[in-house]
């Protein structure tokens, strides 16, 4: 396999050493999904994505889900496969039956704010073809890297060991890439950091601009279409007391609520609380806006 081969070569070192040492050890793990655009072509994902991390702490620190989708008969654009890869992303927390974690911050903004999934914060890593200069985000089709942060504990912002790692990989970068290592590549837990800017990177180093918001919550025109920006345009808040309502996506709730994940058009919304709060008072269901 291509992959497989890239990663564990030894004349030209991959810069993921998690991910080449997951792929020695035979911790990695590799899932496929026959779907380019078509959302109804990803439902396998969210089970798939949900039985690796029922047991990926039984592989060890070193482990990690990857993802590749069906190739297309001509690779797109690199701005249609970022746009696909947040669509994803919006599909998965829309299918996650579990609520997000109540120490994760749901501002993307946030500098620890991290994907989650069946209650596990993720960190996610997307390849595509069209990434040339930028190698070490080349894959031969669309493929989206799933590493839960669990894999990541002892190697935070401010520790020895953390900072080790991160030198070697920018490292082999520098190495590997025909770019310099993209600005965005940070600490988790920095205040400067934002663990989503680094889920996507760019071919070149082309400073985005200004006042761009993440699109997990903003939404993103193109390939996915406007179903893609509606599906993530509301989600659902729950209060200490047990009670739901429906808050716009991306915006940090209100004092005393949080979010559940559950993200989606309004309507998609207010479906999901009646089945999470199967209030026989459909009077009592708040709107907060």
């Amino acid at each position: 396999m291509e992959f497989l081969a890239s990663i564990t070569s030894d004349a030209e070192p991959f810069p993921c050493t998690f991910g080449v040492a997951a792929a020695r050890k035979g911790t990695l793990r590799i899932g496929y999904v026959d779907g380019t655009d078509r959302q109804d072509d990803w439902s396998a994902l969210p089970d798939l994505l949900r039985g690796y991390l029922e047991g990926y702490r039984d592989l060890g620190r070193e482990t990690s889900l990857v993802v590749f989708f069906r190739p297309e008969d001509e690779p797109l654009p690199l701005e249609a496969y970022q746009e696909r890869f947040w669509a994803v992303l919006r599909y998965l927390a829309a299918k996650d039956a579990q609520p997000w974690p109540e120490d994760l911050p749901t501002d993307p903004d946030h500098p620890m704010w991290e994907f989650a999934f069946a209650g596990v914060p993720i960190f996610v890593v997307c390849n595509t073809p069209a990434h040339d200069r930028r190698r070490s985000r080349h894959a031969p089709q669309f493929m989206i890297t799933f590493q839960p942060r669990w894999v990541f504990e002892g190697l935070e912002a401010h520790t020895p060991r953390g900072a080790a790692a991160r030198r070697t990989i920018r490292n082999r970068l520098r190495a590997y890439d025909a770019v310099e290592p993209s600005p965005h590549l940070g600490a988790y837990g920095d205040d400067a950091n934002r663990e989503w800017r680094q889920y996507f990177l760019g071919d070149d180093n082309t400073p985005e601009a200004a006042g761009e918001r993440c699109p997990f919550h903003a939404g993103t025109a193109g390939t996915a279409g406007a179903a893609a920006t509606a599906a993530g345009s509301w989600a659902v808040v729950v209060n200490d007391a047990g009670q739901y309502s429906v808050w716009e996506a991306g915006r940090e709730p209100p004092a005393g609520w949080r979010a559940t994940g559950d993200i989606g058009t309004r309507e998609a919304c207010l479906d999901r609380i009646a089945e999470l709060w199967p209030d026989p008072r459909p009077h009592t269901r708040q709107d907060r806006r």
